[in-house]
Parts: structure tokens; sequence; C-alpha cells
């Protein structure tokens, strides 16, 4: 696929991403307690409030198509109200929507392109994986895992944002090494 063009608002947001279990909220929460103003993982929090309400993962993931477009419209709500100038680390992004969108086959809801060519991302944070590790919100097994953090790595490179790899490190070594790469 072509590199997506933009009429983009140039921001000063990062993005931390990967496939699951590569360690981004573990970073993300470090940047956080480093001063840094940080944005969670919008899946993680849908999935979070979803179980306050009583319902298992299992119930909130059962329909994939509604799941990603519950996921999309937090994600759009949240990016739309960042302020562009003010550094920010994100925990995942508008276009990490895109990977999972093609991952589960779906067709992409018309938001997320008009969303993915409004804002432009100063870099993107991939970060190499770590051993598996499912959690509670976590549904794929390792295969699919690896298919998503190559979907990723994919989608990214079609933007004109530089994407850098951040290789397996103590947690405080790869903040320092997405400090040290800003």
């Amino acid at each position: 696929m072509d590199v997506i063009n933009h009429k983009e608002i140039k921001t000063n947001w990062y993005v931390i991403t990967g496939g699951p279990c590569t360690g981004k909220t573990t970073v993300v929460e470090l940047l956080a307690k480093r001063g840094y103003v940080t944005i969670a993982e919008q899946a993680r929090h849908y999935i979070d409030t979803q179980k306050i309400e009583g319902r298992t993962v299992e119930e909130v993931r059962s329909n994939r198509e509604q799941f990603q477009l519950e996921i999309l419209n937090l994600q759009i709500r949240e990016e739309s109200t960042l302020d562009v100038a003010k550094i920010t680390f994100l925990d995942r992004a508008l276009p990490d929507a895109m990977a999972y969108y093609e991952f589960l086959g779906l067709k992409y809801d018309d938001r997320l392109i008009a969303m993915c060519k409004k804002f432009c991302y100063q870099k993107v944070f991939v970060l190499d994986r770590l051993p598996l590790i499912n959690d509670y919100a976590r549904m794929e097994d390792e295969q699919e895992q690896i298919r998503i953090h190559h979907l990723i790595i994919e989608v990214y490179s079609r933007f004109p944002c530089p994407v850098i790899q951040v290789p397996v490190l103590p947690p405080d070594q790869r903040v320092d090494f997405i400090l040290q790469h800003l």
C-alpha cells in the first residue's frame, strides 16, 4: 500500500507501539512517572470499563467489529482533544487500529482514514517483542501476536513519520533509549 499523504496537523506526539506483549504499557507508565504526559491504551481502557459493568472479556470481544469500533471511537476522541504542541506519549495511536482492522479482515471505518490523515506524529517507537505473557485482556495466541506486530510495523511504514525500533532492554533502559531518540 502507498504512503498515506497528510493534510496534517504536525503534532508533538510520540507513539509507543508494537504487537501484544511488547511492554508498551510499562514503558508509558514509566514515562508518566518521569513527568511526561501520556495517554493510555484505549482497548485496555475499554475492556476495563466493560469489566466494571459486569461483562467478561470474552463478551466484550465477541463482536470483533463492534469492539474495534468502540476502541476507534475512544481513540478518535482522545487524539482530537490533545494539545498538538505538548510532548505527549501515546500507548498506541490511530494507525494501530488500521493494523487490527487488517488483522481481523474488517473494512476500515471512513473516520479511521480521515483521522489518520489529520495528525502527523513526531516519531513512532516500535517495541521489540518480549516473551509471551498472557493477561486478562489478550486473546490472541503467539502466532497471532507476531502477525499483529508485523502488521503494525507495516501500517506505520505507510506514514511519513520516522519509525524507530526499540530493542528488548530492561524497562528503564527502554525509556532512556526512547528519550535519547526524541
